[in-house]
């Protein structure tokens, strides 16, 4: 036999250690252990990280978004402190996935239901403060009297700005900026000819901007009430003042030319005492106004009730329906008997393998009342809406979702079906069971163990089927005399996305609560379904 030599840890220590010393152990954390290739790259990402954070850190400063702020850094400290230590193994694994569900999930949730709480939306999306400058700047007219400036267009980076004189100093302001001393600016019979770093705009270009040039506003001072600089020709600025006036300490605003005085209301609006408003508002809290809203308002009531039972029975209907015709053709082609049933499968599972929004798509054109293949080819020519009638835009959304759904339940049950022994079978066929015995005694109640959960899984999806009801009818037809765009063949979800965006006037808040809502009944709905679903789990 060979003897082996021991060689001692110190002939394995790095050359700079001192003779004698132990070889890192797993638990060090000495430099020369840690400056490999894989600690390089993991300090390249973390640095990347750090600076991405350290950006977010100081943009949210910039914009006082001071939660936002702290987020960004107690990451940052959690993402240093964890991926630098090696006690902490396991949450280097969690700390990605956690930081997303803070974000996309718990952060969402939360901030939708403070959404659901106020009266956000278009007109009130700000503070008061920025509601009350934007008012004074919303109704300003052109001072009569008043001086005209020669006026100078200038651009820079497409930005606009315009440049005048006034008291013998030329002065220029943007859209964001008000009127400031120009060092170095040029002045040639009253009128600004060049200033340091902006482009003086020429005919041409004024020509082509006009609009812009016209619709914009620059600011005489820092204080709304001072008015600000317009022009109509690109040759002359005016000074315009706001008919508005607001009074800070009395927290009224007084229409100059007719004396009406506005006061603050409860829903962020100024209103005067004949219950006129004027825009745009501010943010406030209102309570659970918005979620008795669609019970309350007689507009709204009668059309959302129905399209609540809709919902429901959209959701229903469509399960049923397509694990129905799922079931039977599972059932039909699992029987040896049959031939070619691997290329029929492969047929039958086509209309879902079509992304649905297409397949919808394509539906919506198929059913056109004057061109669709259906009315003009199948029953030819007859004049049918099957989209603009609002049963059969129903009919035809159920339709059309058994299409899209059945190769889903078929491919379900047709696994579920071939994991049933075929020993349970043949003891019922000695037994004397016939077909239909053997279906509702044998299959349906195995089946049903593997299949029930995917089923109450399948109503969740149902009832919250937007891109279908989206892209086949739009929601409609529309119900007539309601307050927002919403119609007989919208189900809760199409109706949130139309009032939070296609109903002229966006009210988040509204919608916000409407969303709320359906998650707690769709949550109740699959909490319910699963726990009959275990008394399944018994056989």
């Amino acid at each position: 036999m060979s003897q082996q030599t021991i060689v001692p840890d110190s002939e394995h220590a790095p050359p700079d250690s001192p003779p004698g010393d132990a070889r890192p152990t797993r638990g060090d954390s000495s430099p020369a252990r840690n400056f490999g290739k894989g600690f390089l790259v993991k300090l390249a990402i973390v640095a990347l990280i750090d600076a991405v954070g350290l950006y977010g850190i100081l943009t949210a400063i910039a914009v006082e978004q001071w939660a936002i702020m702290a987020f960004l850094a107690l990451a940052l400290v959690a993402v240093n402190w964890i991926y630098f230590s090696r006690r902490t193994l396991p949450a280097k694994y969690l700390l990605p996935g956690l930081l997303f569900l803070l974000v996309y999930v718990v952060f969402t949730a939360a901030y939708t239901g403070y959404v659901a709480f106020t009266n956000y939306g278009d007109g009130h999306n700000s503070t008061k403060q920025d509601a009350v400058a934007a008012i004074l700047a919303q109704n300003e007219q052109r001072v009569e009297g008043s001086a005209a400036f020669p006026l100078t267009v200038l651009s820079r980076d497409d930005q606009l700005a315009f440049a005048i004189v006034r008291d013998g100093e030329a002065l220029v302001g943007t859209a964001e900026d008000p009127l400031a001393p120009a060092q170095g600016a040029k002045v040639e019979a009253d009128r600004v000819t060049e200033v340091p770093d902006w482009q003086v705009l020429g005919f041409a270009e004024i020509a082509q901007r006009q609009q812009e040039i016209v619709g914009l506003r620059v600011p005489a001072s820092d204080d709304p009430a001072d008015g600000s600089l317009r022009t109509q020709d690109a040759s002359t600025g005016y000074l315009y003042e706001s008919v508005m006036a607001y009074d800070e300490d009395a927290d009224t605003m007084t229409n100059t030319q007719t004396g009406v005085v506005y006061s603050p209301n409860e829903h962020g609006q100024f209103q005067a005492e004949d219950g006129s408003t004027i825009s745009p508002g501010w943010r406030v809290t209102v309570g659970f106004e918005n979620f008795t809203r669609a019970f309350s308002d007689d507009r709204l009531r009668g059309p959302f009730i129905e399209i609540f039972l809709w919902n429901f029975a959209f959701a229903l209907f469509s399960v049923l329906s397509t694990f129905v015709l799922g079931l039977f053709l599972a059932v039909v082609f699992n029987d040896p008997r049959v031939r070619g049933r691997k290329l029929l499968r492969a047929l039958l599972i086509l209309p879902y393998a079509v992304p649905a929004f297409l397949s919808a798509l394509v539906w919506k054109g198929m059913l056109n009342t004057r061109s669709g293949f259906l009315n003009q080819v199948i029953l030819g020519g007859a004049d049918i809406g099957w989209l603009s009638d609002p049963w059969l835009a129903k009919l035809s959304v159920l339709g059309v979702n058994l299409w899209l759904g059945f190769p889903y339940m078929f491919i379900v049950c047709t696994g579920a079906l071939q994991s049933i022994p075929s020993d349970v079978y043949e003891s019922a066929r000695m037994d004397g069971a016939k077909p239909w015995r053997l279906m509702r005694s044998i299959t349906l109640p195995l089946l049903m163990v593997s299949v029930a959960p995917l089923l109450v899984a399948s109503f969740a999806f149902n009832f919250n089927n937007f891109s279908l009801i989206y892209m086949l009818t739009g929601g409609g037809p529309n119900f007539v005399g309601t307050p927002v765009v919403i119609g007989h063949t919208d189900i809760l979800i199409s109706m949130v996305y139309s009032i939070a965006f296609e109903s002229g006037l966006k009210q988040y808040g509204f919608a916000s609560a409407l969303s709320i809502l359906i998650f707690l009944l769709v949550g109740a709905i699959s909490w319910w379904g699963f726990r009959r679903t275990r008394r399944l789990e018994e056989l």
